[in-house]
């Protein structure tokens, strides 16, 4: 008796097509591993990985966070050493002589015409 079945063509599936995760599994062949169950003697390498991925992605963020804080106390310092300079050069015209003696005159004071002398005391009068 002859097959009277005609095969049809088999239609790749979704599952079929090539994709990054099926070469990915196609090299590491994952499902292997898990065949038998966890494989505890993985499990300190796993969890040493974990734990240096977590210190690294701290690690990072700490990094970034100290990065930004400096940024702002950058611009921080930039603008105290202008109030500075300006408070400087306000200082600065405000003890010149014509100044102060300009601000006195409305309290009355007037500046000395003749030069300052020096008084001597002996030392028994002490």
């Amino acid at each position: 008796m002859a097959n009277t079945f005609k095969e049809k063509p088999v239609e790749k599936s979704k599952s079929d097509k090539k994709n990054l995760f099926s070469l990915m599994d196609g090299f590491v062949k994952t499902r292997n591993i898990f065949d038998e169950g966890v494989p505890v003697k993985m499990l300190p390498k796993i969890i040493f990985l974990a734990a240096i991925l977590i210190f690294y992605i701290g690690n990072t963020h700490y990094a970034e966070r100290t990065i930004r804080k400096i940024e702002k106390l950058k611009v921080r310092v930039d603008d105290l050493r202008a109030d500075y300079t300006t408070l400087k050069a306000e200082v600065m015209y405000a003890s010149k002589q014509s100044e102060v003696s300009r601000r006195v005159a409305a309290m009355g004071l007037e500046e000395s015409l003749q030069a300052p002398y020096k008084i001597l005391v002996k030392q028994d009068e002490y």
